[in-house]
């Protein structure tokens, strides 16, 4: 355990952001699944309406650094091709 001020507050800082960001990366990941969800069940409407919501907390993850530029935009293209290929 630390024993300098400083250090203190470091790691209270550092586990409050952890939380934050373990927190958001659980809601987009539920977002994900809930689209996934909604394709299996060939719900167009919804899943599109889902999927708007769901690019923009994966966007938001991206730009808070909680996951990788590349890792969001796969996550991005594999579900708009899952909701297009619905009517197909």
């Amino acid at each position: 355990m630390a024993n300098i001020k400083s250090a203190i507050k470091r790691v209270d800082v550092n586990n409050k952001k952890r939380a934050a960001n373990q927190s958001q990366k659980s809601e987009m990941r539920s977002a994900i699944k809930n689209v996934e969800r909604l394709v299996e069940a060939n719900d167009v409407e919804s899943a599109k309406t889902a999927l708007k919501d769901t690019v923009k907390q994966i966007d938001k993850a991206v730009q808070k650094g909680i996951i990788h530029k590349n890792n969001g935009d796969r996550q991005k293209s594999r579900l708009a091709k899952k909701v297009n290929n619905i009517g197909a």
